[in-house]
């Protein structure tokens, strides 16, 4: 077992040799280490890493590896500008993915522990990498700083609203949606980001809350008042500064259909959709019945979108309805941020299973349909820019995305998730800290 455990050691790659020497030779004792893995990583965390860089703090980056290919992180770090240090290299099914992150980041921490450095893990929502690399810090007594903290689903309360009756009003559903008191907790899904995020604030520091449903969410759970912050989203940076560079894009010269606009983005990866059948046709018939209409559909497709389609025998048929209509654009994922926004801030409506893309549409002032029966960004439904439709049934799916079409009341929606997000949260961690450490102990 100890030599299989040196093995694993050595599948972590540096930037550079020397790392821990030159992170060891620096005079400062805390070392903030941005942890980053999959693509909605990337975007949330390097507005982070980039503030506490200009304010002077010890900063290094480190990649778990969950997401390695060029679409879903090499492009976006050559578009951001950044490296990581280190890379942990994961692979494999979740359970072994959890395991190697724990081992392999509590080694990387573990030597800077022993160089005599406080290592501050930012872990980011309710990824699989904020679960275990939270837990690889709590392992050294070192607490975590948890960017967008506190995110729990809550789920419309469908049977007091009557959605299997006849005749389905999608005013009165986004006005039900629109009322705090008509939402329920307990849901478990999404999987497994609602355990990720609730496993990871046992183990954080400071609560880094996007808004204040979500410290309302972690102070019924008995976490600490003065270590949550009501911050906002950093992706609000992100997405502002994607649109200052939107007039770079090309994906306009690759996908001129989309530079006039009117078009809703299809987006389906969620577990839960993708591994069950009735779910993913439901929303599958919904996006084919719009674009057998006439409405531009532009459906970007992730590894398990691909796999649904191969799974249930679809493949074949939107490979057809690709070559037949020229309304519709089936494309897999884009490397760079600047072309989603770019292209999105021209949609009418993003119909997504997608929690990050539910921010984004708030920010830029697009209707967004949520593709699930709940959501851990309810409150950009309860907003009024959001509306939730349950993978149940294809009419019912689409008659949810055509009422929220260029809807002006949707996109009139008040932004939510702040602006200089990464600011306020390097404040609030500097307030901490100027008062002791994270991690806090019983005192003897």
């Amino acid at each position: 077992m100890a030599f299989r455990y040196r093995v694993h050691m050595q599948e972590i790659t540096y930037r550079s040799d020397g790392f821990y020497d030159e992170v060891a030779a620096s005079d400062q004792a805390n070392v903030h280490l941005i942890l980053i893995a999959t693509k909605p990583d990337i975007i949330k965390q390097i507005p982070l890493y980039k503030e506490l860089q200009n304010r002077g703090h010890l900063v290094v980056l480190g990649h778990t590896g969950q997401h390695y290919d060029e679409n879903l992180s090499g492009g976006m770090l050559k578009e951001f500008g950044v490296e990581p240090d280190f890379n942990l290299n994961v692979r494999g099914a979740a359970f072994e993915v959890v395991s190697q992150i724990i081992g392999r980041l509590g080694h990387v921490i573990g030597e800077l522990k022993e160089r005599g450095k406080t290592v501050i893990p930012y872990v980011h929502g309710d990824t699989t990498t904020c679960m275990a690399a939270a837990n690889a810090g709590y392992c050294h007594k070192f607490s975590a700083v948890h960017v967008e903290a506190g995110i729990r689903t809550l789920t419309p309360k469908f049977k007091d609203f009557g959605l299997g009756d006849n005749g389905f009003d999608c005013k009165a559903w986004r006005e039900f949606q629109m009322d705090k008191n008509n939402w329920e907790s307990g849901s478990q899904e999404p999987f497994p980001e609602q355990f990720n995020t609730r496993c990871a604030e046992a183990a954080t520091g400071i609560h880094l809350a996007p808004v204040e449903l979500d410290r309302e969410f972690m102070l019924g759970e008995g976490f600490c008042d003065d270590r949550i912050f009501v911050v906002g989203n950093s992706v609000a940076d992100a997405t502002r500064e994607a649109m200052g560079r939107a007039e770079t894009s090309t994906v306009f010269e690759r996908h001129p259909e989309l530079a006039d606009g009117d078009f809703v983005r299809f987006c389906i990866h969620r577990g839960e959709n993708c591994t069950n059948e009735k779910r993913f046709r439901a929303i599958y018939d919904a996006m084919k019945m719009m674009i057998e209409d006439g409405r531009k559909v532009l459906l970007i497709s992730l590894f398990k979108t691909e796999s649904a389609l191969e799974n249930f025998g679809l493949k074949a048929e939107v490979d057809q309805l690709n070559k037949d209509h020229d309304n519709f654009v089936y494309s897999s994922v884009w490397a760079e941020y600047v072309d989603v926004i770019a292209a999105m801030s021209r949609s009418a409506v993003c119909a997504t299973d997608s929690g990050s893309m539910q921010e984004e549409m708030n920010v830029l002032g697009v209707p967004c349909v949520t593709l699930r029966f709940g959501s851990d960004r309810s409150e950009s439904a309860i907003n009024g820019g959001n509306l939730i439709a349950p993978p149940i049934d294809a009419n019912l799916i689409k008659s949810i995305v055509e009422y929220a079409w260029d809807n002006q009341e949707m996109r009139d929606a008040p932004k939510i998730y702040g602006e200089n997000v990464s600011s306020k949260c390097i404040d609030a961690v500097e307030s901490v800290l100027e008062s002791g450490e994270l991690f806090r102990a019983e005192e003897e």
